[in-house]
C-alpha cells in the first residue's frame, strides 16, 4: 500500500543518513521491516515478534491508529518504546508511557480546518458528512465542531455514511439543502473521491474540507476535478518552500526514482530522526533511560516541523492546510499550535 511504502522509505533514508555519518555513539542502525498487513491482529502478532525474536530497542510504526493501539501493549510491557508516526488518534498514546507519536492529535486537526474554515475562508454555515464507524472520522467531527462553534460558526446539518458505500446522493441532497457555506468530510481518500464526484454532480458548489486521511494519488483516480477548489489540514508539504523541506524532498526524489515524498515520508523520517537524538542523549538503548530522554525532546528541528514532546507523549507541531487543484496538494498556510500562536501565510 502507498502509505506503508512512504512510510518504509522515510525510515531507511533516515538511517542509512545517520549511519554514514558515523551512526549513534558509534554504533549503526540496523533496520529489521515487518508488515502488519493493515490489520490489528497482524501489528500486535508482529510487535511481539521484534521484540522476542529481532531483539529490538524501539519499535517506529504503526500508521493506522488501530494498527498502533493494537501492538502498544506488546511494547509497554517489553519496556521497549513505540513511535507511532503518523496515528493521530488520541487513544494511541494513552497505551503508556512507552508509547509516543511524531504526528499532532485529531484534536488540533479538527480546530485547524475550524480555523481556516471561519478565518480564513469566512464561513459561517457548515455541513458535516462523516463516517460513523471510524473512530478517526468521530472524533475529527467532534474537534471540528467545538472549535467552530467557539469562532461563532454554526453546524446546519450532519449527515453520516459508512466505508465503503456507493451511493452518498441521499445525505449529499439533505446537505445541499440546507445551504452550508463549506462541507467538512473527515473521511478516508476512497469515500471521498467518490462523496466529492456525487456532490457536484448533485450542484453542491461550495468548498469541501477534510484532513490528512484524503492525501493519497488515489484520491485524483476516484474524485477528479470534482475535488478542485477543497482544502485539507495535514502534516507537512513536499511544496512548502522551507529550505528543510525542499533539501529533504530533494534526497527523497534522487533516492527513490523521483518520488514525492508524502507525509507519511516525512513522519516516518522525523520519527527515526528523534528516536537517534534521544539515543544519543541517553547514551543507552535501555528501555526506561531511553523513553526518559524521548519524553524530554523540546524543539527538534524535523522535516514535519519543530517537535516537541507534551507530558502525554504527544507531538506538539504545526499542521499546513493544502489547496486540492489540477490533481495537486497546494501548499496554502502553515498553523501553529497555541503555544506559538503566530500564523504564518504564504
Amino acid at each position: 500500500d502507498v502509505y506503508k511504502r512512504q512510510a518504509m522509505n522515510g525510515v531507511l533514508m533516515a538511517a542509512d543518513e545517520i549511519n554514514q555519518a558515523g551512526g549513534i555513539n558509534g554504533r549503526k542502525i540496523d533496520i529489521v521491516i515487518e508488515d502488519d498487513k493493515g490489520s490489528p491482529e497482524a501489528a500486535a502478532q508482529v510487535a511481539g515478534k521484534l521484540i522476542s525474536n529481532d531483539k529490538v530497542v524501539a519499535l517506529i510504526g504503526a500508521g493506522a491508529s488501530g494498527n498502533s493501539l493494537a501492538a502498544a501493549p506488546k511494547a509497554q510491557s517489553a519496556r521497549i518504546p513505540l513511535i507511532a508516526p503518523s496515528s493521530t488518534n488520541p487513544a494511541v498514546t494513552q497505551a503508556g508511557d512507552y508509547i509516543f507519536r511524531a504526528c499532532f492529535i485529531d484534536a488540533f486537526q479538527g480546530e485547524v480546518m475550524a480555523k481556516f474554515a471561519a478565518g480564513t475562508l469566512k464561513a459561517k454555515k457548515a455541513a458535516i458528512m462523516l463516517d460513523f464507524n471510524s473512530p478517526y472520522s468521530r472524533g475529527l467531527t467532534e474537534y471540528f465542531e467545538l472549535s467552530f462553534a467557539k469562532l461563532d460558526g454554526q453546524i446546519v446539518i450532519k449527515q453520516s455514511y459508512s466505508q465503503g458505500d456507493a451511493d452518498y446522493r441521499g445525505q449529499l441532497s439533505a446537505i445541499k439543502a440546507a445551504e452550508p457555506e463549506v462541507v467538512y468530510i473527515p473521511g478516508y481518500y476512497g469515500d471521498v473521491g467518490l462523496i466529492a464526484k456525487q456532490a457536484r454532480q448533485l450542484g453542491l458548489t461550495v468548498p469541501l474540507l477534510g484532513a490528512d486521511g484524503w492525501d493519497a494519488p488515489e484520491l485524483w483516480e476516484l474524485g477528479g476535478d470534482s475535488l478542485n477548489g477543497s482544502y485539507i489540514s495535514n502534516h507537512y508539504s513536499a511544496d512548502d518552500p522551507s529550505e528543510t523541506i525542499q533539501k529533504f524532498a530533494r534526497a527523497y526524489r534522487q533516492r527513490y526514482s523521483n518520488l514525492t515524498p508524502d507525509a507519511h515520508a516525512a513522519l516516518a523520517y522525523d520519527a527515526l530522526r528523534f528516536l537517534a537524538e534521544a539515543i544519543q542523549k541517553a547514551g543507552t538503548t535501555e528501555g526506561p533511560k531511553l523513553r526518559d530522554a524521548l519524553a524530554e525532546t523540546k524543539n527538534f528541528m524535523g522535516v514535519t516541523g519543530i517537535i516537541s514532546m507534551d507530558r502525554d507523549r504527544n507531538a506538539v507541531k504545526p499542521a499546513v492546510i493544502l489547496e486540492l487543484q489540477d490533481r495537486k496538494y497546494i501548499y496554502q498556510e502553515t498553523i501553529q499550535p497555541e503555544t506559538s500562536p503566530a500564523v504564518q501565510s504564504h
